[in-house]
């Protein structure tokens, strides 16, 4: 299809070009060999008449031309894949469609795998690929990658739709042969202990850590960095070692290891998870139905 004299294929080929800023790169994404790609990207800079991709020192560099196609091309692609991809007439039983997901450890254990498990009994063709949480999950859904992001609310994109989930309040989880906890847990003795912290890439840190830090500094000693919600509990059994979590998180440690919970010795605060999704993919009724299985299943969870 041609618009304009260009080939309306080039744009997902030129998408990839600005995203990898390697034609031995882009070619892989796009399944053509390197010469094709080259070939594609001699023909877009002969229509838009920019090199677009330059060689700087031993990188590819995107030129202001390209640097302004960007966000267009990303969103006419969205809007196209938005439009194709949408069937009229949703049937739960009989669909079969694939949703990706990004969510943290912590959401997947005190959520999703309850909300999957209750679409695979009404929509068993329905199949998900969850991603952790990581730096750019707010571009990806931004560029159409991802169909549902779950996000702590300072966090949301705020151009996208959002649905809140559920909330969460933190306990101090530790081992139940702690003996540093017998006499119970001031803020001091808080403070003294090791502690399991938790990380994201890039050394990004949750809600709770970042709260705590701009509250009261550097006043606790990091003895365990992971960035694996779950491993959390591991590195605390048979130490004196802390971990700060969430409540709900906190209880599932509680059924599996041999730990304890304690009320956090401040005032922290509550956590917000919100559902975000595509905005152009707010009436697509697949979209629709998924997130009502987790607003059902959000709903249910018991109050903390």
């Amino acid at each position: 299809m041609r618009y304009q004299r260009i080939d309306l294929n080039l744009l997902v080929a030129l998408d990839a070009l600005m995203d990898e800023r390697n034609v031995t790169r882009a070619a892989e994404k796009m399944h053509i060999t390197q010469s094709a790609m080259s070939g594609v990207l001699a023909r877009l800079r002969e229509h838009f008449d920019d090199p677009l991709l330059v060689q700087v020192d031993r990188s590819m560099r995107l030129t202001p031309r390209a640097e302004s196609l960007v966000q267009p091309v990303k969103d006419i692609i969205a809007k196209v894949d938005s439009a194709l991809g949408v069937m009229p007439n949703f049937d739960p039983a009989t669909a079969n469609r694939r949703f990706v997901i990004i969510a943290s450890d912590y959401v997947s254990t005190v959520l999703l795998a309850d909300v999957l498990q209750r679409i695979e009994s009404l929509a068993p063709g329905l199949t998900f690929e969850i991603n952790p949480t990581r730096d750019g999950m707010a571009q990806e859904l931004e560029q159409g990658r991802v169909d549902f992001l779950v996000t702590p609310a300072h966090l949301v994109v705020t151009e996208h739709p959002q649905m809140p989930l559920f909330e969460d309040t933190y306990k101090v989880v530790a081992c139940e042969r702690n003996a540093e906890l017998q006499d119970g847990l001031t803020l001091e003795r808080y403070q003294a202990l090791g502690h399991v912290v938790y990380q994201g890439d890039k050394g990004t840190n949750p809600w709770y850590d970042q709260w705590y830090a701009n509250r009261y500094g550097s006043t606790r000693t990091q003895a365990v960095v992971t960035n694996n919600f779950f491993m959390m509990a591991k590195f605390i059994v048979g130490t004196s070692r802390v971990a700060t979590v969430q409540t709900r998180l906190a209880l599932q440690f509680q059924k599996i290891f041999p730990v304890t919970l304690h009320e956090p010795p401040l005032d922290a605060p509550r956590l917000r998870e919100v559902l975000q999704w595509h905005k152009y993919r707010d009436e697509d009724p697949a979209v629709h139905w998924v997130r009502e299985q987790m607003r059902v299943v959000a709903s249910a969870l018991p109050s903390v």
